[in-house]
């Protein structure tokens, strides 16, 4: 059966700005918005502690299960930092946010990131990481870059993806 609502992934390092992008995309799409990290603290969906990063390790075969017979009816927008846990036949397009270096240890320095936990998600940025995960998980033609410095920046993402979004129903229903 053909979802009648498209399936959308944002991603990209954390502090890039893909839970105020989410949010507001549902709240004006009417689609679901799903946190990954709010999904597993809800269903506890984890595989252990990572001490030298200072987290929870998730458990992606739960998060999988747990998320697949949603994503199968369509209509959801999830907001996680990595994209190859999630099957391919679940998404329509795939968005990697991406920010400035300098303006992404802001944001991680803000939110009470230190030493190697800064450093590597600044550089996991500087590298492209995320949209090389998502260039070797997904098709290409349904991965896209979006630039998110500023609030000009969100805004122009979010127009772009609410009008993705009504062209793909059009197109699909």
């Amino acid at each position: 059966m053909m979802a009648k609502r498209p399936n959308i992934l944002l991603t990209g390092t954390p502090g890039v700005g893909k839970t105020t992008l989410g949010k507001e995309l549902a709240a004006q799409t009417g689609l679901t918005y799903v946190n990954i990290g709010e999904l597993a603290n809800e269903g506890n969906l984890y595989d252990g502690y990572d001490e030298e990063y200072q987290c929870p390790v998730l458990d992606e075969d739960r998060v999988v299960d747990e998320l697949d017979a949603k994503m199968v009816e369509g209509g959801v927008i999830v907001d996680y930092h990595g994209c190859d846990l999630f099957p391919e036949r679940w998404f329509h397009i795939v968005v990697v946010l991406r920010t400035d270096n300098t303006q992404l240890y802001t944001r991680l320095e803000d939110r009470g990131y230190t030493g190697k936990k800064l450093q590597d998600n600044v550089q996991c940025e500087i590298f492209q990481t995320i949209y090389e995960e998502a260039m070797e998980s997904y098709p290409e033609e349904i991965v896209h870059q979006l630039p998110s410095n500023t609030p000009e920046d969100l805004e122009k993402n979010l127009e772009q993806l609410i009008q993705w979004t009504e062209q793909w129903m059009k197109d699909h229903n």
